[in-house]
């Protein structure tokens, strides 16, 4: 197929059944140059962003890689939210400290954070206009995700403790903490026991620890336990945690916390909200939500105390069902008073972050960020039954929310662009309204070349429409055709988003010379629950049509090198990777990448920490479901592996528990004992992730060394 030139690239995208939307146009000459992997680390990372009580100032962490520490420093920074005056520094930080997470007292006077400046990770205060630190903390156990009272007398975090001293004094509960930690880490004998699951989770091994509640005095003193006992007071999944799990009641007298499901954690999504007061000794945890057997969380008293607001799905087990927002009247203890309502049950969008605010004309509702079509959106959920306003004139995707009135602050990012903070007025709609205010990175893009991602719109079956993102390597030339990497999002319930990367970076694959194609299809979040949902039990059937359906488009397209496509993936990713190299599509891809990937249902499900996920998918345990275990299991085509010969590299990580070691071991095993050009990258430090500067240095260099041994890059 001879390339066409651009004056006739949209025509003939028409002509092709496709739709391909537009961006912004790129300027005449490259503003800089292609996007190298040590830029990963010289560009700053925001996060966190917190409006202050009125609304002026917004604090926020940024974080700096120090590859020659192979670590990371995080510092805070606080600026005017109206963008008036330059962002400074409000802590300084050195070497691989790490300053953290932060919350405004309630008089805006002071900032609590989390640091790990002397040690271990404990609380401290900075005043707001600037000083020195002080240290609220000592705890044994560290110290997480702290919240003022609304009085701003108390605050309550999180710490994991031993739980057979919870119920002591805190001072001879904190000594024994401490001794047992000793005495494990100085025992030469490192054997470990368990009497119940999660005995690991993620990364590191929890074993009979549980995340308690704590409460402290703002000047340091009066440390308690105040969940004391044989069960989690917090989220231990991310899927269920979202900014703040935890609040204070209106009466500052109790706290209102996200709990795991007191039985079957390993394999429940029953999470309640659960009150507990602060003065009575050992106080029985009160569920507010335990008529719902599927997930309640994120609690948010609204601003006047009288309503509370959080976030709940309706099938139990099901860690991907919507999220809708409900509201109920509330007492200043916290108690409910009202019947709950879903305010966001007539739209098809699932709720993320939730924060009350207030609109201009003094209406209340409650703000709350979600995805839309491969981008994000600032939803309102109004309490007076006007319904639900969505607002998706966001380039990019908002996240992290932060409101304070009428105000907001939150982080937006995009394909071409890091995180940065921005805030928004006056609950103000227009794009005008929204005032940059970090400008963490401004210096270091603008001598890069970044380009803008295209959308495009591919039919596939059930008279349906997959989104896909294409992104264009710096220098494109429509008169050259191009090499593709076709990269599949993990999840599988996740999404392919305009928003930058920091693992898995669109932009350094097409610095490369790629033509980087990446297809939300079947399972994809952000198109609504139905499109979710048609993956459950199916990963191999319509979801793996959609990505065969993208495939077809992408080789279509009249730059692109039918004879130089690579495909690669992580986690869900790494699956169909797998997938492919097992089914008939393998024989067009020049070379294969599967990080941290599931290989063999049968043993992944005997080894990793989540048991809900794959109960749910599969429809029960292995030997109920037997035949819906090996349906869509890459192992159980073992054999057609050595048929295609696809080359092969295959990550996979020694603390990854979420898809354990033993699914790369499998797979590697299978290609070498066949013959196919395999290679097999170990991190035993790492996780499912590639975290440490060093290690993630090491992760690309293997990753395009093998794309580019097999799949050589540029345009010809």
């Amino acid at each position: 197929m001879n390339p066409l030139p651009p004056r006739r690239f949209f025509a003939w995208i028409v002509a092709m059944g496709l739709a391909l939307a537009p961006t912004p146009g790129r300027a005449a000459e490259p503003p800089g140059r292609p996007l190298e992997i040590a830029d990963l680390f010289r560009l700053l990372r925001v996060a966190d962003p917190q409006l202050s009580p009125d609304g002026r100032q917004v604090v926020w962490q940024v974080t700096t890689i120090h590859p020659e520490a192979n670590g990371s420093a995080t510092a805070l920074w606080i600026a005017p939210a109206d963008g008036s005056a330059p962002a400074r520094p409000l802590t300084v930080t050195g070497g691989t400290t790490k300053d953290s997470r932060p919350r405004w007292s309630p008089d805006g006077r002071t900032v609590l954070f989390q640091s790990d400046r002397s040690g271990t990770s404990q609380l401290w205060t900075v005043p707001a206009g600037g000083g020195a630190p002080t240290r609220l903390t000592d705890i044994a156990t560290g110290t997480e995700d702290a919240v003022w009272s609304p009085d701003g007398r108390l605050i309550a975090f999180v710490s994991t403790v031993h739980p057979e001293f919870s119920h002591l004094p805190f001072a001879e509960s904190d000594k024994l903490n401490a001794a047992r930690e000793q005495a494990l880490a100085a025992d030469p004998v490192k054997a470990r026991t368990f009497t119940r699951l999660f005995f690991r989770h993620w990364d590191a091994f929890v074993g009979d620890r549980r995340r308690h509640l704590f409460v402290i005095d703002a000047t340091g003193g009066g440390c308690r336990d105040v969940t004391p006992g044989d069960r989690d007071a917090a989220p231990t999944s991310k899927t269920f945690s979202v900014a703040d799990d935890h609040t204070f009641t209106p009466d500052s007298r109790h706290l209102v916390f996200t709990a795991v499901p007191a039985e079957g954690e390993a394999w429940s999504t029953d999470h309640d909200l659960c009150r507990v007061a602060l003065d009575a000794p050992a106080a029985e945890w009160q569920s507010l939500t335990a008529a719902n057997k599927a997930a309640d969380t994120g609690p948010r008293y609204s601003p006047d105390g009288t309503r509370l607001a959080w976030r709940a799905q309706a099938r139990p087990g099901y860690e991907a069902d919507k999220w809708d927002v409900w509201v109920a009247d509330a007492a200043p203890d916290g108690t409910l008073t009202g019947p709950p309502r879903n305010l966001t049950a007539a739209v098809d969008v699932s709720a993320g972050e939730i924060a009350w605010l207030r609109e201009p004309d003094g209406t209340a509702c409650v703000a709350f960020l979600h995805e839309v079509a491969g981008t994000g959106a600032l939803g309102r959920a109004f309490v007076d039954g006007r319904g639900v306003e969505i607002d998706r004139d966001w380039p990019g995707m908002p996240t992290a929310l932060s409101t304070s009135g009428t105000g907001l602050a939150l982080l937006v990012t995009r394909m071409d662009a890091p995180a940065e903070v921005f805030t928004v007025a006056g609950g103000g709609r227009a794009a005008a309204a929204r005032v940059p205010v970090s400008r963490a990175n401004e210096q270091l893009r603008a001598g890069l070349d970044l380009p803008r991602p295209r959308s495009l719109q591919v039919p596939v079956e059930g008279n349906a429409s997959m989104q896909m993102w294409l992104l264009e390597p710096p220098g494109f030339d429509t008169m050259k055709r191009w090499p593709v990497v076709y990269l599949v999002h993990g999840g599988p319930q996740g999404a392919w988003e305009d928003s930058w990367g920091w693992r898995w970076n669109a932009q350094l694959w097409a610095a490369r010379g790629y033509v980087v194609v990446m297809p939300n299809p079947r399972g994809s979040t952000g198109f609504g629950q139905r499109f979710v949902d048609e993956i459950t039990g199916d990963w191999g059937g319509r979801c793996y049509r959609d990505l065969v359906a993208g495939l077809d488009a992408t080789v279509r397209l009249p730059f692109v090198d039918r004879e130089r496509i690579a495909a690669a993936g992580a986690s869900f990713g790494g699956y169909m990777v797998n997938w492919f190299a097992v089914n008939d599509v393998a024989p067009r891809f020049r070379c294969l990448i599967s990080h941290c990937s599931v290989w063999n249902f049968e043993s992944m499900w005997g080894t990793t920490d989540e048991l809900w996920f794959d109960e749910n998918d599969h429809g029960g345990l292995p030997w109920e479901q037997p035949g819906r275990y090996r349906e869509f299991s890459p192992h159980s085509r073992a054999g057609e592996l050595g048929r295609h010969k696809t080359p092969f590299l295959v990550i996979h990580n020694d603390l990854d528990f979420r898809c354990p070691i033993g699914q790369g071991h499998e797979l590697f095993t299978a290609l070498q004992r066949q013959g196919v050009p395999s290679r097999f990258v170990n991190f035993p430090d790492e996780g499912h992730w590639v975290n440490k500067p060093a290690n993630a240095r090491r992760w690309h260099e293997e990753v395009f060394g093998w794309l580019e041994r097999w799949c050589p890059p540029g345009g010809r």
